[in-house]
């Protein structure tokens, strides 16, 4: 073979193995970086009991709830937790007595924990309300109670769906969220007694029953805008009310004219009222239309103000205090970027009467002591539309309040109670799973 042709032979079979040699380094490139992104990934899983997991989470979630989160985390079901379940998959009863809503319905939302003799007259005075019969009310428990219950069941007047809070506080008495054995208590060191547990702004360890208020505001709302067949596609408001609140016969009528007034006469407001901001006032009896702060007495407003409220649960979370409505007024409502107005009428179709607070007193020595006597006068004037589509709309803009920098009343510091309400937030949202 003479020279040159060899030399052809030679180079046409190196070519080959260069290139093979390339693609060998190549894909040794490749291995060595997935190794280290799964190393990566093994890393971060073998640290996710670091404190730093719930800002994370909590910073993913702000992003994009939907997105991010892949899978969430809610406490493992006992009997009664997974009954109540259950229970919230049943359809409302009274259907074959009020088949068919009125298309234009506000939903009515009743907020409950274990105050039967409030209770009782709350649904009493709900019965004498005109229009209740052509819309759906909703009944959410806090934890399970057979006297409540009872009193729920016995409601004839309109369509009634009970739900209840499956994770509430009082449905665990020996685990988290209820009282876990190994949890610090009042201000004990969780070094030193070796304890579970992180302390609010104050060194106080979280109470159960406490922090029961808070959790059951949020679940109940991101249930009853999320988590229901029956609401998911309302389209219109939702009115929310609590157990120790009277409303008068004109309520529903008067909130339907509010809401149907609320974008042509306070295209600003967010929401709408049944009685002023200040629980002792019953209103003004002006001839004109009151926009304020929002108040905690039969507000009422629809799916876009939910969504801007949902998108700040990290806010809604994180912040160090166990009343809801505190929460909302003193960092939500802030984070909107101007004022939240709410508009009413000038005279309370609603008013709070209970004097012992929501989880005060239930069969303990230190029971605050209400019999559940009232007596709320009602008026031929409430009974009636008292709400004049003319009148024009007293701002109130320079209300007491919190002042900037309030830092909350404390009570929600452990971060347990933290990661329970960002799963609440997220739990119809992504995939969840019980542990």
């Amino acid at each position: 073979m003479s020279r040159s042709v060899f030399d052809r032979a030679m180079a046409s079979y190196k070519k080959p193995r260069i290139r093979d040699g390339a693609v060998r380094r190549f894909l040794s490139v490749v291995c060595l970086t997935l190794a280290g992104v799964l190393l990566l990934f093994f890393l971060a899983g073998m640290n996710s009991g670091d404190s730093n997991e719930e800002i994370d989470r909590s910073s993913e979630f702000n992003v994009n709830v939907t997105g991010l989160i892949k899978s969430i985390k809610l406490p493992k079901h006992n009997r009664l937790s997974k009954m109540l379940e259950n229970k919230n998959q049943l359809p409302p009863r009274n259907m074959d007595l009020y088949p068919n809503l009125a298309k234009d319905r506000i939903i009515i939302v009743l907020y409950v924990h274990n105050r039967p003799q409030y209770l009782k007259l709350v649904v009493d005075s709900l019965s004498r309300v005109s229009g209740i019969d052509e819309t759906l009310l909703i009944v959410s428990h806090d934890g399970y109670f057979e006297e409540m219950n009872k009193v729920v069941e016995g409601i004839r007047f309109c369509q009634v769906k009970q739900i209840f809070a499956p994770f509430s506080p009082h449905i665990f008495p020996d685990s988290f969220p209820g009282v876990s054995a190994n949890d610090c208590k009042d201000k004990d060191s969780a070094v030193e007694k070796h304890c579970e547990g992180t302390t609010d702004q104050y060194g106080n360890h979280r109470s159960p029953k406490i922090v029961s208020l808070k959790h059951h505001w949020w679940w109940m709302m991101n249930t009853v805008w999320d988590g229901l067949k029956e609401t998911t596609g309302h389209t219109g408001d939702i009115l929310f009310i609590e157990e120790d609140h009277f409303i008068f016969p004109n309520a529903y009528r008067n909130l339907k004219m509010l809401t149907e007034l609320k974008p042509k006469k306070c295209p600003d407001c967010y929401a709408a009222n049944l009685a002023p901001c200040n629980v002792k006032s019953r209103g003004e009896n002006w001839d004109s239309l009151i926009a304020e702060r929002m108040g905690n007495v039969g507000y009422t407003f629809n799916r876009t103000v939910w969504r801007k409220i949902h998108r700040k649960a990290k806010e809604f979370c994180f912040f160090d205090d166990y009343n809801w409505d505190i929460t909302m007024w003193v960092t939500v409502y802030p984070s909107f970027g101007r004022p939240v107005y709410s508009i009413r009428g000038s005279r309370a179709s609603a008013v709070h009467f209970g004097k012992c607070g929501l989880h005060q007193g239930q069969g303990e020595n230190t029971a605050c002591v209400d019999n559940g006597v009232v007596n709320i006068e009602t008026e031929e004037i409430d009974k009636v539309v008292n709400i004049k589509p003319e009148w024009g709309v007293h701002v109130i803009s320079n209300q007491d309040g919190y002042q900037a920098g309030f830092r909350g009343w404390g009570g929600w510091g452990d971060k347990r109670d933290h990661q329970l309400c960002l799963d609440f937030a997220s739990m119809y949202h992504v995939r969840s799973k019980t542990f």
